[in-house]
């Protein structure tokens, strides 16, 4: 069966857009926590989430005059953040509603429903208790239609390109997160007493925590959860877990020369001895050297499967990698052909 490349766009999205929704609200989540334990001299804000996450600049325009709470709004609930909890559920939603002749009719429902549910709680005045349970119900249901789509769906041509979206978010977000930890303590000694629970709330924002404790079996290091989330390759929301799965899955797909290209690339940086002996900023350096690397491979992708008259020499887009091409801009028709 061939596959039009704006459904094969549709799909991809909607799996970035669930794991974004996901991981997002466990970071929420864990980050609330964190400031609630944290003395008030230790001065964390959701305004690091915000720099790390790239909507530092729209958040800005939006808020001109922001309030203590305007932050996680922005962070959560925003419809104008095409990175918070609802703008994502909202666009893996639409994707998923356009794509049911291709998507098991019951992911659609799962999507729907969550996404009222979500939208309904988050227009409501909210305690951190209810806005813990908001997030925890995102976490299981965007895990709920994950293992939905990989139970039910064909996995052809089509659930490649949900497979290929998941993990390049994963690791997009695995990342970043890293970063959220890297650039809260840099410069910051007064930090240095509560590098533990910073450390620990990473692990627990990538749901690694338990996993974490039972390989190493000893106190959490900033060098072992840094090695362990980039390194692991069991871990399935580890660096090196995620980019090998990407691998898979575009081995699957045809034309796939210069999309496994770039993985290449990825994985030899990865792959460096000396990444694991970097300092905090020179762990901020590499990340960024990262996401640059994700943001060309996302443009080869758009470029080989999705619009294929795009030049694959063009620019990755500005900020956050994957807020800049929404699931409406205009799509190209062309077929993409299923491997043989």
């Amino acid at each position: 069966m061939s596959l039009l490349s704006r459904v094969a766009e549709r799909i991809y999205w909607s799996a970035r857009y669930l794991e974004r929704a996901e991981t997002t609200s466990r970071l929420a989540r864990v980050y609330g926590n964190l400031l609630l334990d944290l003395p008030r001299q230790a001065r964390l804000g959701w305004d690091g989430l915000i720099e790390i996450s790239g909507g530092a600049t729209l958040y800005r325009e939006l808020y001109p005059n922001p309030t203590a709470d305007t932050p996680e709004r922005f962070f959560v609930a925003d419809r104008n953040n095409p990175s918070s909890v609802r703008a994502s559920l909202a666009f893996a939603r639409e994707s998923i509603r356009t794509t049911r002749d291709i998507v098991p009719s019951e992911a659609w429902r799962s999507v729907n429903e969550l996404y009222m549910y979500v939208s309904q709680e988050l227009d409501a005045d909210t305690s951190h208790r209810r806005r813990y349970g908001i997030h925890s119900r995102v976490v299981e249901g965007c895990q709920q239609i994950s293992g939905l789509l990989a139970d039910t769906m064909s996995h052809d041509a089509g659930y490649q390109f949900f497979r290929v979206g998941r993990s390049l978010e994963r690791t997009d977000m695995t990342t970043r997160i890293l970063d959220v930890a890297a650039a809260t303590l840099l410069g910051r000694e007064d930090l240095a007493r509560f590098d533990n629970s910073l450390w620990m709330a990473v692990l627990q924002s990538l749901s690694a925590y338990q996993m974490y404790r039972q390989k190493l079996r000893r106190g959490i290091s900033s060098q072992d959860v840094i090695r362990y989330l980039l390194k692991d390759e069991q871990f399935p929301r580890a660096v090196a877990f995620s980019l090998r799965e990407l691998g898979a899955a575009l081995a699957m797909l045809p034309h796939n020369g210069d999309a496994l290209s770039k993985l290449g690339d990825l994985r030899r940086m990865l792959a460096r001895p000396k990444v694991l002996e970097l300092d905090l900023a020179g762990l901020h350096q590499w990340i960024d050297d990262a996401q640059l690397a994700l943001g060309e491979l996302h443009t080869l992708i758009l470029a080989t499967w999705f619009r294929p008259s795009t030049s694959t020499t063009a620019e990755p887009p500005a900020g956050r990698i994957t807020k800049a091409a929404p699931v409406s801009q205009t799509q190209t028709q062309s077929q993409v052909q299923p491997p043989a």
